[in-house]
């Protein structure tokens, strides 16, 4: 009982829309008042603890990173070769935005940055194209989800944070369930604009793209190829990837000048300066609810009521589709992630597989009204109405909860590659 109503504590205050520092806070001061006798001191013992780990890192380095080439041109290149060689493709514009955005989310390790990155480019070229409004906005707004799919993935990393799980494990699944929802993105794509006449291979073209855009091509074999060759760990390869990302901003494109890094340091800062206290009081709930056994008590409560492993992933899986679309991922994950993975693993599920399964599921809330994340940025970034905006989307979210539906029936797609 005292489990069930320290989650409908957390429920109720997100009802009440209360920040997610206070919601994290109330359940760790519930913990220690219910199962540690009152001893509320041990709060900022458990943060300081939580944070002193080295895998934290990477969240700063690969916010920085991504910022770097967003503010640089390697989005305008990268999407440049990923056009070319998509032309010949009935809706090869549709198909350039999806493939762009898979691309360039193994740099940014962000949804909304893909989106804004990709977007910005191929949503006017749709356009101008003569490609419907709705499906240029559907497109470049969905697309930019896979940025918390594909690897490397700060969603994944905290999820790997928070339920003790391993990021290189938790990288490596993320591949082929990413590749499962491009696809299935892509052939909507072509499928939407079967109709259209293609394009002639434009060669010159491609040469050209591939001559300016050679280094922007090679970051995500540097950057992948070192973590899953194990030359570097994920947080070494953080690191990598912004010394990487520098160098070819500053010194190849130079397009980057040290008044536009001050201010990409300074915004990167004040996204951390946010981010940072909610993973150190999220890791600090995760350590009290595993010494007082808390998942265990959660475990007996789900049992009573569910008794097959069907109906437990069918009912999280409706639990979370609703979570997204009134939480971010990044919070659903630091509130929900150490509470439901234990859960989980009782009912047979491995941490990986049901750590991709909360990210997909997650990932289409970013798509899901009232707040979608990435409707509200394209609401602002595109100046299109909420309702043109739900309505573009309703496709792709038809096709992602396909997806869902494979990769939760099919644990190899996560575990295959481990």
């Amino acid at each position: 009982m005292s489990a069930f109503l320290l989650f409908a504590l957390i429920l109720a205050l997100l009802v009440l829309r209360q920040p997610l520092t206070v919601i994290l806070i109330a359940a760790i001061a519930y913990v220690h008042m219910v199962w540690g006798h009152g001893y509320l001191d041990y709060i900022i013992e458990d943060m300081w603890t939580s944070l002193n780990k080295e895998l934290i890192l990477s969240v700063p380095l690969f916010l920085l990173c991504g910022a770097v080439m967003t503010e640089g041109t390697a989005a305008r290149r990268l999407v440049r070769i990923v056009r070319a060689f998509t032309a010949p493709t009935r809706g090869g514009l549709g198909v350039a935005a999806i493939i762009s955005c898979a691309v360039f989310a193994a740099i940014s390790g962000s949804s909304i940055v893909t989106m804004i990155a990709v977007g910005s480019v191929l949503y006017p070229a749709m356009k101008e194209a003569g490609y419907t409004n709705r499906f240029a906005l559907g497109t470049v707004v969905s697309g930019g989800t896979l940025g918390i799919i594909i690897p490397p993935s700060i969603p994944l990393i905290l999820y790997g944070l928070v339920t003790e799980t391993s990021i290189v494990d938790l990288f490596l699944a993320g591949i082929l369930p990413g590749l499962v929802l491009i696809g299935l993105m892509t052939a909507y794509a072509i499928w939407a604009n079967r109709h259209q006449p293609p394009q002639m291979m434009d060669w010159a073209e491609l040469r050209t793209a591939l001559r300016e855009g050679i280094w922007a091509a090679l970051f995500p074999v540097i950057l992948l190829g070192g973590i899953y060759s194990g030359f570097y760990s994920p947080t070494e390869s953080a690191a990598v990837a912004l010394i990487y990302a520098l160098i070819i901003e500053f010194f190849v494109h130079r397009e980057m000048t040290l008044a536009k890094y001050f201010n990409v340091v300074t915004e990167t800062a004040k996204l951390g300066g946010a981010l940072f206290p909610l993973i150190a009081v999220a890791l600090s709930l995760n350590l009290v609810l595993t010494e007082y056994r808390v998942p265990a008590q959660m475990v007996e409560l789900v049992g009573a009521w569910i008794d097959s492993p069907l109906a437990f992933i069918l009912t999280i899986n409706l639990l979370l589709l609703v979570v997204g679309a009134f939480m971010t991922t990044n919070e659903a994950i630091l509130i929900l992630g150490p509470i439901l993975m234990p859960v989980a693993q009782a009912y047979g599920f491995h941490p990986v597989h049901f750590g991709i399964i909360m990210i997909v599921n997650l990932e289409i809330g970013y798509l899901t009204p009232p707040v979608g994340m990435n409707l509200m940025v394209a609401l602002v970034t595109f100046r299109q109405k909420f309702a043109e905006l739900v309505i573009s989307v309703l496709p792709y979210i038809a096709v992602m909860v396909i997806g869902l539906i494979v990769i939760t029936a099919v644990p190899w797609l996560s575990l295959g590659l481990l």
